[in-house]
């Protein structure tokens, strides 16, 4: 008679950037929601270069509890490395991203378990309302917007990375090892079932957010040049249109010198803005164009996505590999 089957594996993965303010009452509220899963749980914990005393929070917590596991950046790598990092050392039959401030519910995660358990490999929380400001939420609605038209995938609008992910989803997203990375793009790429969570968005429990206007438009940049050829072909739409405007400007200064040359005199205003407004529109398209080869040359580079300073807890099989990450590409 055979042995039992061992409970299937959920692994949660949390990306921290100075969140001493939210990581005890995180881990409660994670610990209460999951009490009563007949699942086996790991808790990935992706110190992404904390300037405050994150780091020893999280070496607190992993010695209380094995199976809490903590990897410490060598620096600050950003929000898409450190959750890729995460995914690199999950060992769960399903993985959970969720962010550390307490604005992703952990109790939406049980929701998640329970589409995943349906049978869907993909489940992702699609926010109902978010309690963020008025400028945060225009900015979102405007890039989902611009997404959606210029996209050459559908990139579900209002969700950002909470979501579940099967296994086999999490091992394909691993092979995809670009530097500028949009992750709910390459699980949007990547296909398999995929189907959605409505909830509502809570407030930040503590702290900063880690996302800045800058690094909001770094990610955006990242979604579009990295899913979109759409800018590079609005370079010759914008060159079509402006060669037809040249040439209607042709047209009118010829015939106002043949017909009407009393009123042409100096003609240094429309000289100037002709100039001015082509010169903006080269710069404007070169660094549409530098936005790509600057890509380009990154990838070229083929440098490691992050380094780990070191690893507190048991990866299992999986240290080794989670250590090599550090060289691959």
């Amino acid at each position: 008679m055979g042995s039992p089957a061992s409970p299937k594996t959920i692994t949660y993965v949390f990306p921290i950037y100075n969140e001493s303010g939210n990581i005890k009452r995180l881990y409660e509220e994670v610990l209460i929601v999951t009490a009563d899963l007949d699942f086996g749980l790991e808790f990935v914990f992706v110190n992404d270069g904390s300037r405050d005393n994150s780091l020893q929070l999280l070496r607190d917590l992993q010695a209380e509890d094995p199976r809490v596991v903590v990897i410490d950046f060598a620096r600050n790598y950003g929000h898409q490395v450190a959750v890729t990092a995460g995914l690199d050392a999950a060992r769960g039959d399903a993985v959970i991203i969720m962010d550390s401030d307490l604005q992703d519910p952990p109790g939406v995660s049980l929701e998640l378990i329970t589409q995943w358990e349906n049978g869907f490999d993909v489940v992702y929380a699609q926010r109902r309302t978010r309690k963020d400001s008025a400028f945060k939420k225009f900015t979102a609605w405007a890039f989902y917007v611009m997404l959606k038209k210029v996209a050459s995938i559908e990139i579900p609008a209002n969700t950002g990375d909470f979501r579940l992910l099967d296994r086999a989803v999490v091992d394909e997203v691993k092979k995809y090892r670009e530097h500028d990375r949009f992750l709910r793009g390459m699980i949007s790429f990547v296909g398999f079932e995929q189907t959605a969570v409505q909830f509502d968005r809570d407030e930040r429990l503590a702290g900063k957010s880690g996302y800045p206007l800058s690094k909001m438009l770094k990610l955006a940049a990242d979604g579009i040049f990295g899913f979109s050829t759409f800018p590079l072909t609005l370079i010759s739409r914008i060159g079509a249109i402006t060669a037809l405007l040249s040439v209607l400007g042709i047209v009118y200064a010829v015939a106002m010198k043949l017909f009407v040359p009393s009123a042409v005199v100096e003609g240094w205003t429309f000289i100037v803005i002709s100039v001015l407004f082509v010169g903006a529109l080269q710069l404007m398209m070169l660094g549409i164009l530098g936005g790509y080869v600057g890509r380009i040359y990154t990838e070229v580079q083929n440098r490691p996505l992050y380094g780990v300073r070191a690893i507190y807890g048991s990866l299992g099989s999986h240290e080794t590999s989670v250590r090599a990450k550090v060289d691959v590409r």
